[in-house]
């Protein structure tokens, strides 16, 4: 029998967050997780290969929150005049935005909603469906195969508030144009921020984007990015989008397999609170190396943001955690610090916007700070880096005060940081 309990202990992380990011109910979760656990000690004697007890435990919770859907779909009412505003994938922390399935299945029949949603969205047997709907399986199988056809010929379909694919690439500037940055003397508002942390890509159906970095002092352009949504994917069971990602004359420390361009694939999700990364993909000495959010800190390291991965909050306003008086920085020196700090006025490419100044303390990466510019639509319209005096200093071997004497400082509770490389995308041009 292989050592039940130091498997378990092992790899409990990864298995909390399989199940509490299916299940949506905490209390529920933390059942299910019980029911997993007990099942597994049961059946321990069974697994030989210790090896393989990670894709065997997550294969018995897998059961147990199916097991757990159907006996939520047997004991609810399913109201059809109501069904097209339900919102059908819930997860830890919100209701994933699915908006090209929700308004195709909006232009579709009640029976045809009714069926889909008990087929392909609690995932119910056509037996189970047949004794829900108290009507014969052979009517079940006919109303399925039609409302799937007729779902078919509303989606794919122009999508509301979505951005058209074009064809043609978009050569960001060389130089950085000139812009100023004023506090404005007004409350600063809160905003829909919906962006993916650190790309500036909406992970929705249809987005695409094109960004650049330009170091200081030069100002030149030192990489781009071109990226786009291309299509809808799921990581152990969790519905997000996968979106490529193109890096142009990358930096050291974003190449992948060669110096002259990074290909990354991330699955991302976007739900009504919260945007997060599933899964990272990129190419290592010809081998594609994937890492998702059950990797533990492997991936977290480099891709998780907030509590346990939860990603970054999407509706923001000021919080008081972090102050900015001129060139000092102040924080309540807590984890995963992200808040409002003011409102300024950004004026860059000739074009002026009211704004207001998200301040990254640390979050992101230890000795690291960001100041992104924020408009109304939650668009990123200026993002600039720092870095602490001493970050990096085994790499770096000098002091950032050193390496940029020219570059703007702050000083963040006290200690000094350089401003390295600003970013912006082609929402401004």
């Amino acid at each position: 029998m292989v050592d039940f309990e130091a498997l378990v202990t092992a790899n409990l992380p990864p298995l909390e967050r399989f199940v509490k990011f299916r299940v949506g109910n905490l209390q529920d979760a933390e059942d299910i997780l019980q029911e997993v656990l007990v099942a597994a000690y049961r059946g321990a004697e069974t697994l030989s290969d210790k090896d393989m007890f990670k894709p065997w435990i997550l294969g018995i919770a897998r059961n147990k929150c199916s097991d757990y859907f159907r006996k939520q779909a047997k004991h609810m009412e399913l109201p059809i005049e109501t069904l097209a505003e339900t919102k059908l994938t819930v997860g830890m922390h919100g209701v994933t935005t699915r908006i090209a399935v929700r308004d195709s299945l909006e232009k579709l029949g009640d029976n045809d909603r009714q069926i889909l949603y008990l087929s392909c969205f609690r995932n119910l047997r056509q037996e189970e469906i047949a004794r829900i709907l108290g009507i014969p399986i052979g009517t079940v199988k006919s109303r399925l195969f039609h409302a799937k056809q007729h779902f078919r010929e509303q989606y794919p379909h122009e999508t509301k508030g979505e951005i058209t694919m074009t064809q043609n690439r978009i050569t960001m500037p060389e130089y950085l144009p000139d812009y100023t940055i004023e506090q404005i003397d007004a409350e600063p508002f809160a905003v829909v921020w919906e962006e993916l942390t650190g790309w500036f890509i909406v992970p929705k159906i249809g987005e695409r984007i094109s960004w650049a970095m330009y170091d200081f002092p030069k100002r030149k352009r030192t990489e781009q990015c071109d990226m786009k949504v291309v299509g809808k994917a799921t990581v152990h069971g969790i519905e997000g989008v996968e979106i490529e990602a193109v890096e142009y004359d990358p930096k050291s420390f974003s190449r992948t397999d060669n110096a002259e361009r990074a290909d990354h694939r991330f699955v991302a999700q976007l739900t009504d609170t919260h945007c997060r990364y599933l899964a990272e993909c990129h190419m290592n000495d010809g081998v594609r190396e994937c890492y998702t959010f059950l990797d533990g800190d492997a991936f977290l390291q480099n891709w998780g943001f907030g509590a346990d991965n939860c990603g970054n909050e999407t509706h923001i306003a000021p919080k008081g955690l972090i102050r900015k008086q001129g060139s000092a920085v102040t924080t309540a020196r807590k984890s995963f610090m992200i808040d409002i700090v003011g409102r300024y006025g950004v004026r860059i490419n000739g074009k002026a916007y009211d704004t207001v100044c998200v301040i990254d303390a640390g979050a992101y990466d230890e000795g690291v700070m960001s100041e992104q510019y924020l408009d109304r639509n939650g668009r990123t319209i200026l993002w600039r880096r720092f870095n602490r005096n001493d970050w990096m200093a085994e790499s770096y071997k000098r002091p950032w005060t050193e390496l940029l004497p020219e570059n703007e400082r702050l000083t963040v509770d006290g200690e000094i940081y350089v401003h390295w490389y600003d970013c912006i995308t082609d929402y401004i041009l």
